[in-house]
């Protein structure tokens, strides 16, 4: 099936590169830009089709976020984080559905998934109150999703959970001033107090064995694939996408250009440049074949109506994180070799540096702890994560 919405998109690309200095410089994605995704159909590519969604294949919405990411890296990851939430959303209860979606099926909804809400149980939910950092292209969104830990009665956590709470509810601190994606606008949300109703509390246990209130009604093979792949995934994205598109400007920058030391000549002529473009594009190609692949593989179980076992889950992981280690290597070659001109402030290759390694610092980009967890399933040894 064609992706129809990367083709749309790509009409956007030059317009996007032309604004990636201005959006850095701004601290966040205009406005007309976030319209311009939305027209082109990005934000609904995860969303139910009950709700005027596509519902289409995450691979697609991948790729978009990669070709996106290309062009500015921070423009390629808030329409990521953006546009992944449509598929978080479809698996709370439908009136939590309703409440975003039903008046608007454009509304957008921020994150910032850290447990670090005060919940009170009260009737009915909970009383939130809290301050989350990091949350990506909030100014754009009507909702948040926000990470809370419920505990028990002597204190002893139980479980974290994730509230849908209305922008009402909730005012954005502008703090976000950063050495690489500065244009994502990740700034911090704070809720003095507001009342959460049960309906739009999820609890991260019910999703790590891959169930939702929101499967009634989303009864799709896209809404039964694990959240930590799809998160993950959309966190990785863009690291990628940044990084191939630096390697396409570090071709066509240093194809022309000529060595004034070195003993002189074309850059193109020398063999180790070559061979940094061969390794770089490698790296590239391996991190997308591999996450690829391994997503594919879970849509087709989930479509199949099978059990998905931990071993796919896991492996998804390993290779995801592997994919971000990939990029960020392939980019320090192509930085390395590109010369002093590179180092230029707002220069594409600088730029993508910058942005590569930003992303490559979020949790769900920690090669470490997801390679660990990927060890322990190959020794047989049993693996509870909320990121897996």
């Amino acid at each position: 099936m064609d992706n129809e919405v990367l083709a749309a998109v790509r009409e956007l690309l030059p317009g996007i590169a032309e604004r990636a200095a201005a959006t850095e410089e701004a601290r966040r994605v205009s406005a007309s830009t976030i319209r311009a995704l939305a027209d082109a159909g990005v934000f609904r590519m995860l969303q139910p089709k009950r709700y005027g969604g596509a519902e289409a294949d995450p691979v697609h919405f991948f790729e978009v976020v990669r070709a996106i990411s290309g062009a500015c890296g921070s423009t390629g990851w808030v329409a990521s984080v953006l546009g992944v939430h449509p598929w978080h959303l479809a698996l709370y209860d439908d009136r939590a559905q309703a409440e975003v979606w039903g008046g608007d099926p454009d509304v957008l909804v921020c994150s910032s998934y850290a447990p670090t809400g005060t919940l009170t149980p009260v009737e009915g939910g909970y009383e939130l109150s809290g301050v989350w950092r990091y949350a990506s292209g909030c100014d754009h969104a009507q909702w948040a999703l926000l990470g809370g830990l419920r505990v028990g009665a002597a204190g002893e956590p139980m479980d974290f959970i994730t509230l849908l709470v209305p922008r009402a509810d909730y005012r954005i601190e502008e703090i976000w001033d950063t050495v690489g994606l500065r244009g994502t606008g990740s700034n911090e949300i704070a809720v003095d107090t507001a009342f959460v109703p049960s309906y739009r509390v999820m609890n991260n246990y019910d999703m790590s064995n891959l169930r939702g209130p929101g499967q009634q009604v989303n009864a799709g093979p896209l809404y039964r694939i694990p959240f930590a792949t799809v998160f993950t995934t959309a966190i990785a994205a863009p690291v990628i996408g940044v990084v191939a598109g630096c390697y396409e400007n570090y071709l066509s920058t240093m194809r022309d250009r000529v060595r004034l030391s070195l003993g002189g000549g074309r850059f193109v002529e020398d063999k180790f440049a070559q061979v940094t473009v061969a390794r770089a594009a490698s790296e590239i190609d391996a991190a997308i074949l591999q996450m690829d692949r391994n997503v594919r593989a879970l849509m087709e179980l989930a479509a199949a109506g099978e059990e998905i076992p931990m071993q796919p889950r896991l492996r998804a992981r390993r290779d995801q994180v592997r994919g971000t280690e990939r990029a960020l290597d392939a980019i320090e070659q192509l930085f390395k070799t590109a010369g002093g001109q590179s180092l230029d402030r707002g220069n594409p290759i600088e730029r993508a540096w910058r942005d590569a390694h930003a992303g490559g610092v979020h949790v769900a980009n920690d090669a470490e702890r997801a390679l660990a967890l990927y060890g322990r399933g190959a020794f047989g040894l049993p693996v509870e994560d909320n990121l897996v």
